[in-house]
């Protein structure tokens, strides 16, 4: 006798895209809210060479509350199984969770060792600031996973809807990619000192576009009419499990 499909209530559908679009969020306006405070005199800090240096500045709540923020809604959000790690839904958003409440517990190294404010771990060795880059790269690694591996999967283009470059696939590989190109350019321009800010830059462009992917796989923008075709293929109809792959 055949089981019944179980369909996802439409409720938790749009749980998980809210969710979804939070993440996104979060990651796109972090570096922008931090500069431009930065240009505002009455705050008295300056713009950091990267976004890890606002930790010791009188934006460090922000930067932290934020990452927290965003590890725990990685952690709170559960994905998809899948046998193989590299497309396991669920282990990697809660690593990454786990990463990037390291990123902001475990801060870098300041201009001046001596000064390093004390977190979780009470010591000013040069090696607690290696372990803050170990996270952070971890963290952009799973982003980048996430964006190509993952995201793809529940993609259902409708046979009757023409296949377009903006697909959503196309998105989450471009956005996927762009975050291991600009990760790789971080220690690079730091190296050669590219242009000024130049790591604080590549930082920035790398949170963008993972909040992009997120976005668009929480379908901020919406799923009916022209974009819900060339974005995710659909007619304006809703569906219930595909839509939570979605």
């Amino acid at each position: 006798m055949e089981t019944p499909k179980t369909e996802i209530p439409v409720f938790d559908i749009y749980s998980y895209r809210r969710i979804r679009r939070a993440i996104g969020y979060l990651g796109i306006f972090l570096p922008v809210v931090l500069v431009i405070l930065s240009f505002i005199d009455f705050f008295e800090t300056s713009v950091q060479p990267s976004i890890s240096h606002y930790y010791y500045t009188n934006f460090r709540e922000i930067f932290t509350g934020t990452l927290c923020a965003v590890g725990l809604f990685l952690i709170r959000y559960k994905g998809h199984g899948n046998p193989s790690i590299w497309k396991n839904d669920n282990l990697l958003t809660n690593i990454a969770g786990i990463m990037a409440i390291g990123v902001a517990m475990v801060p870098t190294n300041p201009e001046i060792i001596s000064q390093k404010i004390y977190t979780l771990i009470p010591y000013t060795d040069a090696w607690l600031g290696a372990l803050h880059y170990g996270f952070a790269g971890m963290l952009f690694l799973i982003f980048s996973l996430l964006s190509i591996n993952v995201f793809t999967i529940g993609h259902k283009h409708e046979a009757d809807v023409p296949e377009s470059v903006m697909n959503e696939n196309n998105i989450y590989r471009f956005c996927g990619y762009s975050i291991l190109v600009f990760i790789i350019m971080v220690p690079v321009s730091a190296k050669f000192k590219l242009f000024p800010y130049s790591t604080l830059t590549f930082e920035a462009l790398s949170l963008l576009v993972f909040g992009i992917a997120w976005l668009i796989k929480g379908r901020a923008l919406g799923d009916k009419g022209n974009w819900g075709q060339k974005v995710y293929g659909e007619c304006n109809k809703v569906n219930t499990e595909s839509s939570f792959n979605k």
